[in-house]
């Protein structure tokens, strides 16, 4: 695959990049920074000598004055260089660190806050429609989602396939993360019907034939390894009652089909929305990622059950979004819109569907799924111009 202009965006001075696997982080960082001391902690020789002694750190760094900055990659592998890397900021005498990982555990746990307010957060995303430009096919993104590393394979189904089991592989067995491997195989396959709906852990927990705090473990697990996410409720001004629960996703459509299994019983329409509601979703979440605005996603579902997929709120405005895996928009599709849009008279609503027109209902756009992604850019609103 030819190279991608991404809309990631580094901040200038130090920096933590957040990532899944294979979401192009190393590949930015060596088209980024060109004349940098890079340090791959994914070799296991570099990665034994630095954790013996990450003071070595100091070393190298000495040894490279006129590197343009630091870039130590999947920092996680040797969590004792935060400390260093502390040290290394305050002196003010060296250029900016870029520090990159797929995995937040092991910082969590050994104070990556040492860092707070001297390295910026920010997070890489799988590949957004605006990005690949004419390159993108709706039915292929549903298919096998959107990762880089997926996306430029020789045999893309393939490394998608072999994707999450590189994760358990690499990840949760390495790091010990989990007891049971069978039982969190299971898990992974229970959870996967819940991608793109409200989470019940209970009832995850029910089908594993778990506790559910085992269950709440393999959760933070998931979100740990930068895997899978969850989508709060929006509650702002609520006049009606809500429920509480937040929704479940995993962060790319691909890995999401790739862990959800199929058989005579399933419908596959089913899963294809539940595809599709996840592309948007990962679209939107990079969309505020890399934008200025601050801003929140969140959705909206009341108690008597109805519900807009997702609601974003910030200085941007706010906007009330529903994504039918439908060819056609049938009266019903809008009373969730309605509702919302008569609790929030100032927000703005739109509709995403499988269709080929626009079209304007009742006031309410209705957009092409593909063309609203397509057209999803970080310097743009979410939405074009009310007309």
């Amino acid at each position: 695959m030819e190279t991608i202009i991404r809309h990631f965006r580094f901040p200038s001075g130090s920096s933590f990049i957040f990532g899944p696997r294979g979401t192009g982080k190393s590949t930015l960082l060596r088209q980024r920074f060109k004349n940098s001391l890079y340090i791959d902690l994914l070799d296991p020789e570099r990665v034994l000598s630095l954790s013996a002694d990450p003071s070595r750190l100091r070393g190298l760094v000495a040894g490279q004055p006129g590197a343009e900055a630091i870039v130590l990659d999947e920092v996680q592998k040797v969590p004792g260089l935060l400390p260093v890397v502390h040290g290394l900021i305050e002196e003010k005498s060296h250029p900016p660190f870029v520090m990159t990982g797929s995995s937040a555990r092991k910082l969590k746990r050994t104070g990556a806050d040492l860092l707070a307010g001297r390295a910026v957060l920010k997070n890489l995303h799988p590949f957004m429609a605006s990005e690949l430009q004419q390159r993108f096919r709706l039915d292929d993104a549903l298919r096998l989602g959107m990762l880089p590393i997926v996306l430029s394979a020789d045999r893309p189904s393939e490394v998608l396939r072999t994707y999450a089991a590189l994760y358990v592989k690499e990840e949760v067995m390495a790091e010990g993360l989990v007891r049971s491997m069978g039982t969190f195989s299971r898990f992974l396959e229970a959870i996967s019907f819940s991608h793109a709906g409200v989470l019940s852990i209970s009832n995850v927990a029910r089908e594993c034939a778990v506790e559910r705090k085992t269950v709440e473990g393999y959760l933070s697990v998931l979100e740990d390894l930068l895997l899978a996410w969850r989508l709060p409720v929006f509650t702002r001004r609520a006049r009606r009652e809500l429920v509480a629960h937040p929704k479940f996703y995993f962060f790319d459509s691909g890995v999401f089909r790739s862990l959800r299994p199929s058989g005579p019983l399933d419908r596959a329409e089913e899963m294809q929305g539940q595809a599709l509601e996840g592309l948007v979703a990962q679209h939107l979440r990079a969309w505020l990622a890399y934008g200025d605005a601050d801003g929140s996603l969140s959705y909206w579902r009341t108690r008597a059950g109805t519900e807009v997929d997702f609601v974003l709120y910030g200085s941007f405005g706010l906007f009330a979004i529903e994504v039918k895996n439908s060819t056609r928009i049938h009266p019903q599709d809008l009373r969730p819109l309605k509702s919302f849009r008569a609790e929030y008279p100032e927000s703005r609503a739109c509709l995403l569907y499988r269709g080929r027109d626009r079209l304007l209902l009742d006031d309410i756009p209705c957009l092409p799924v593909e063309e609203f992604l397509l057209n999803l850019h970080p310097t743009r609103p979410p939405l074009p111009a009310a007309q």
